[in-house]
């Protein structure tokens, strides 16, 4: 069974610093490549980041220099640590594959960028 929970979203001025988490499916996570995806309010959803099993990682250019991506094969978790957070970082943030081939995604988690 499929299972993405994402946490750790918020409110956070702007400068400020959060770390989100998803659990994965392990059946799913052991074997892909992963991403973390962001939509907001009016906005089409985009890829900010993704990572490989092995480790290498890619981040879309709004983001880079400022998020780092990591996963913890053996807990089937991955983190996305967010600083310097500025209010266009506003959205709602989802895990999922990269490329996305799973019909499903998960509630996502709330990130709010705002004095």
């Amino acid at each position: 069974q499929v299972q993405l929970v994402e946490s750790g979203g918020g409110l956070v001025q702007p400068g400020g610093s959060l770390r989100l988490s998803c659990a994965a499916s392990g059946s799913i996570f052991s074997i892909n490549a992963m991403g973390w995806y962001r939509q907001a309010p009016g906005k089409e959803r985009e890829l900010v980041a993704r990572i490989t099993t092995a480790g290498d990682t890619n981040y879309a250019g709004s983001v880079k220099g400022r998020f780092a991506i990591s996963r913890d094969n053996a807990r089937s978790t991955m983190y996305l640590q967010m600083n310097s957070l500025r209010p266009e970082d506003t959205a709602i943030y989802y895990c999922n594959t990269y490329p996305l081939f799973l019909d499903y995604w998960g509630q996502g988690t709330q990130v709010t960028v705002s004095s």
